[in-house]
């Protein structure tokens, strides 16, 4: 297969450069006044009918080296999501895991937060899958097992600052379940019942979580 290049992984970023500017031009996107104008997860609102702000918050980020981490990630490891997956399950995998990791913040994280590491962490899920499926494949297995040691440094990480675990626990669990659901016809097959057991997961954690988030309202 040719390599073609990343289109929709540099779009993400363009987005995201693009938000954060307008941030900065309003009143700079460490405000939080400026977050909530712009769409950053705040459980009160999403509780009061806001829901939209399930998704809004993966392209905004507080200040400047936060929004460079999360890019210069997306570059990299979106180029090689992209790749592999396709541009179309790539993103299905990207927003929808960045839906499941807000989910699990609305639940369990009553604090403001936004950013698109909910979605990246959905990619890094997305390859411990290919692990698991194409372990035979020695370059696959390789990545994603130096990936399961990034990401567990990364979680432990998480335990000693004000950075969204659950955020993060939730995007990584959605992009492994999607890995499945899609598919990777690039790469071989998934049996059938994978894809379809991964689904009827994801949906209900997804409800679950969701539900668990609004009972403290």
């Amino acid at each position: 297969m040719e390599k073609k290049r990343p289109y929709i992984t540099i779009s993400l970023i363009v987005i995201n450069v693009i938000v954060y500017l307008l941030m900065t031009i309003a009143g700079g996107s460490t405000n939080p006044n400026i977050l909530l104008e712009f769409g950053a997860k705040d459980n009160a609102l999403i509780a009061a009918g806001q829901i939209w702000r399930l998704f809004t918050p993966m392209f905004l980020h507080i200040g400047f080296q936060h929004i460079v981490l999360n890019m210069v990630t997306l570059y990299f490891l979106g180029a090689q999501i992209e790749y592999i997956f396709g541009p179309v399950r790539f993103l299905i995998i990207y927003l929808v895991s960045g839906i499941g990791g807000n989910i699990a913040s609305f639940a369990f994280n009553s604090a403001l937060s936004a950013g698109a590491s909910t979605a990246l962490f959905g990619l890094f899920g997305a390859y411990l899958a290919l692990g698991e499926s194409f372990r035979d494949n020695p370059y696959i297995h390789a990545v994603a097992k130096q990936f399961l040691v990034l990401v567990i440094l990364n979680l432990i990480g998480d335990l000693s600052g004000s950075i969204d675990l659950w955020g993060h626990i939730g995007g990584l669990v959605s992009g492994f379940l999607l890995a499945y659901l899609v598919g990777v016809p690039n790469l071989g097959k998934i049996p059938m019942h994978k894809r379809i057991l991964a689904g009827i997961v994801l949906a209900m954690l997804f409800v679950v979580i969701y539900l668990t988030g609004m009972k403290t309202f």
